[in-house]
């Protein structure tokens, strides 16, 4: 047996060599894996600017593996908390009503900070207490919602001086229950946020 198989050694060494090249052309002309756009961010994008068409960029992931809601046109939205290149950008990094997809129970609602630099300290995720006092003094401060998360700073709007608005929205996330009351002292009051401990 063992002269048979060193007599037969090329022959053998030459089907191999076949069996290997065979199987390695079958695997170079398999086709690529399927693949779906999603849109991404061209550059760096910081947290509330109005997303133009030179921001965003279209991406090929591997089916299944991109977001599920990756292809829409955000372009004219604003972003919500910062985005770096190459990130998808979905529409829970937009403002708007999926900002609360990651807290459930909550309702989205912008409320004016009359201090404009109070609101710069804020980022999404921060979570606050919301103050309320009376701007002619009378009467003390109170809190109108505690601990609730903000959902996004956007950039100061463009106009609003000219407009007479002043300070700057932010966007939180309340309870059904507690949207009235902060309403009303977003409207009546001067409001301001507390970090608890």
């Amino acid at each position: 047996m063992r002269r048979v198989a060193l007599a037969r050694r090329r022959l053998i060494a030459a089907v191999l060599a076949g069996v290997a090249t065979a199987a390695g052309l079958q695997a170079a002309s398999a086709p690529p894996p399927a693949t779906v756009p999603v849109t991404v961010a061209a550059h760096d994008l910081p947290a509330g600017v109005v997303l133009g068409p030179d921001d965003l960029t279209t991406a090929r992931f591997p089916a299944g593996s991109g977001p599920a809601r990756g292809d829409l046109d955000p372009v004219g939205r604003v972003l919500a908390a910062p985005v770096a290149r190459g990130e998808p950008v979905t529409d829970v990094r937009l403002v708007g009503a999926a900002l609360t997809e990651g807290h459930p129970g909550l309702t989205a609602l912008p409320v004016r900070l009359p201090d404009a630099g109070v609101a710069a300290l804020l980022h999404p995720g921060d979570r606050v207490d919301l103050v309320a006092s009376d701007p002619q003094g009378s009467g003390g401060a109170s809190v109108v919602a505690s601990a609730v998360p903000v959902l996004a700073v956007p950039d100061a709007e463009p106009g609003s001086a000219m407009d007479g608005l002043s300070g700057r929205l932010v966007l939180v996330g309340l309870s059904p229950e507690e949207v009235p009351a902060v309403a009303e002292a977003a409207v009546r009051l001067f409001l301001t946020v507390a970090f608890p401990g």
